[in-house]
């Protein structure tokens, strides 16, 4: 409560605040952005913050297993 003015002047800056309950992190105070982050810049973000690991060589795109039509509903009646 003592230094509300301290950490808002923080967020101001463009700086987020983690906020602590007896050691333990229970919020995050940060900016508000003007508008919606592209999807790539969130992903990089979630990177920094350690909340996702991209892969060293991705795949471009994961091939099809199955490209006929019920293919599925094959695969379900199978395990049956």
């Amino acid at each position: 409560k003592s230094r509300f003015s301290e950490i808002i002047r923080k967020v101001r800056a463009g700086r987020r605040v983690i906020v602590t309950h007896h050691g333990a992190k229970v919020a995050e105070i940060r900016p508000v952005e003007a508008e919606p982050a592209r999807l790539e810049a969130r992903l990089e973000q979630f990177e920094r913050d350690g909340v996702v690991q991209r892969p060293a060589d991705p795949e471009p795109h994961t091939p099809l297993v199955a490209r006929r039509r019920g293919a599925l509903a094959r695969f379900l009646a199978s395990r049956d």
